[in-house]
């Protein structure tokens, strides 16, 4: 399973999921225009933007290629495991999230998307 990062905290996101030592989770950090090509070519499964409010920048332009229905943003808000399986069994693969909620938010999402790989 590939995980693409973008945003200002692109490489700190990176090295988050890295950390994690996910069992066949590869992470590379991506500009959002080279992420959303992958993502639509099949190349990468899932993107995690960062931005300073996690509203608008960490996603715009996957949004925009991708469509809405792929993306979620979680603002600075931290979620629940329930929330992120809920969001994976709708087929959201983009996600964004305020810089300053990387140590919070992304290692939840990587775990899970790491439980639902076949």
């Amino acid at each position: 399973m590939k995980i693409l990062t973008g945003g200002i905290g692109k490489t700190e996101t990176a090295g988050a999921v890295t950390a994690l030592a996910l069992d066949g989770v590869e992470v590379t950090v991506s500009s959002d225009m080279d992420a959303a090509l992958k993502l639509r070519a099949g190349q990468a499964d899932y993107y995690l933007g960062t931005c300073h409010t996690g509203a608008g920048a960490s996603l715009g332009v996957l949004v925009g290629l991708l469509g809405g229905d792929a993306c979620h943003t979680f603002g600075r808000s931290v979620p629940t495991g329930d929330e992120i399986a809920a969001l994976l069994a709708d087929g959201k693969k983009v996600f964004g999230f305020s810089v300053d909620r990387i140590d919070a938010v992304t290692p939840a999402l990587a775990r899970a998307m790491a439980a639902r790989r076949p």
